[in-house]
């Protein structure tokens, strides 16, 4: 006997009321997605229920797959069986040795077929005996067991359902609106769009290249960061902007202290641009407040001032301990600390204002006129795409998109 199937349970989602179907639309049409590899799976859902049918797949291959997908509270592997003692004695000593290191167990049994003639009280201590004397050094515990195998003797058969696995949390991905991401290359930037992944907003990304000052390999890091974030959602499409210029001006033209103020206000204008043309409500970066000069109180209110778009900050109260521990969880780390940096990296000032004013960066840009040069940036971005279910084929790029 296998499992044939995985129950599905939800978390925050249940909480929601009359567009609930809606979230649960969303999730089953984001696991078939997520479950392409598995063809012979099928997503099926029921009142207040959903499951993955197997029909022969790997079940543990399957599992970690779906724990990967926003909108799940937790799974647990499934046996559909006849309603006899023999299956469902065979079915829940599968159960229990699908938690390897289980010492103690519970059985909870639940009978929705008056009909079945054992009764759930007697279910429960013929199921656990059987477990009992097939195994060595198990206890039952009802009170806090390592693992509770839950029995239904339903109307059409019987359910087992073996211990719970994890799931992401959080909501769907696509239920709550979609939101560019600005993806430098470093730790912070991919956990910022894993986080706001997990409250259901679609990404897409936006990333500022500045060759011959930055590579074609940091600019490779970036897509290898997309597409891991890819896993946790779909399809993740990469804006390049070619920044050398702007930032070259800013170098020339804006004093040294102020030039990491007004680029990251130039970067700001340019992807509230063309998150607009994309049809995209808000902004997303990496900021964790006070990390660096450009991620102070002060700092942040004079950047936001160009733009009138909300600007989601998931990290803006974590330490960087915590952000580095997501991002090793969620697999980006080791594609972050490559030694290739971004255009945050490039003319440096010595000694940046860590308090900047809106006074002085709107005084200070008024000396020069950028306008043509954000208009020529925007023209010539480009935009790539990428999946990490087709790690095989080349990402595909659309230099005319915007």
């Amino acid at each position: 006997m296998n499992f044939d199937q995985i129950m599905v349970r939800y978390g925050e989602m249940a909480l929601k009321g009359k567009n609930r179907k809606a979230f649960e639309q969303k999730l089953q049409r984001n696991l078939s997605t997520k479950l392409k590899a598995f063809p012979d799976t099928k997503v099926s859902k029921t009142q207040g229920r959903m499951y993955i049918i197997l029909n022969g797949e790997d079940p543990h291959k399957v599992m970690e797959t779906c724990q990967e997908v926003f909108g799940i509270h937790s799974l647990s592997f499934a046996v559909k069986v006849e309603k006899t003692e023999e299956k469902l004695k065979e079915a829940v000593l599968l159960a229990f040795h699908d938690a390897n290191e289980a010492k103690t167990f519970k059985i909870s049994s639940k009978r929705t077929d008056k009909g079945f003639p054992i009764q759930s009280g007697e279910l429960n201590p013929m199921l656990g005996g059987h477990i009992l004397r097939n195994t060595e050094d198990v206890k039952v515990d009802v009170h806090h067991p390592d693992v509770e195998i839950k029995v239904e003797v339903r109307h059409d058969a019987a359910y087992v359902t073996a211990q719970d696995y994890p799931g992401a949390g959080g909501l769907p991905v696509g239920t709550t609106g979609k939101t560019l991401l600005m993806l430098s290359g470093g730790i912070d930037s991919p956990v910022s769009g894993y986080l706001t992944m997990k409250r259901g907003v679609e990404i897409e990304a936006i990333h500022f290249h500045s060759p011959p000052y930055t590579s074609d390999r940091a600019k490779q890091k970036v897509i290898d960061l997309a597409k891991e974030l890819s896993r946790f959602g779909k399809a993740v499409k990469i804006h390049v902007v070619p920044f050398t210029a702007i930032q070259q001006k800013i170098h020339r033209e804006m004093p040294s202290g102020y030039s990491m103020t007004i680029m990251r206000r130039m970067m700001m204008r340019i992807s509230e641009k063309i998150a607009r043309k994309q049809g995209i409500l808000s902004l997303t970066t990496g900021e964790s407040l006070g990390q660096v000069a450009s991620q102070t109180m002060e700092s942040m209110n004079t950047i936001n001032e160009v733009t009138n778009y909300p600007v989601i900050r998931p990290l803006a109260t974590m330490d960087k301990l915590e952000i580095i521990d997501i991002s090793r969880k969620i697999g980006t780390y080791d594609i972050s600390i490559r030694p290739y940096e971004d255009c945050c990296t490039v003319f440096v000032p010595k000694a940046p204002k860590t308090k900047p004013t809106r006074e002085n960066a709107n005084y200070y840009e008024s000396n020069s006129d950028f306008s043509e040069d954000i208009e020529k940036a925007v023209a010539e971005t480009y935009t790539i795409e990428v999946n990490a279910s087709e790690d095989d084929q080349e990402s595909n790029e659309f230099s005319d998109l915007l």
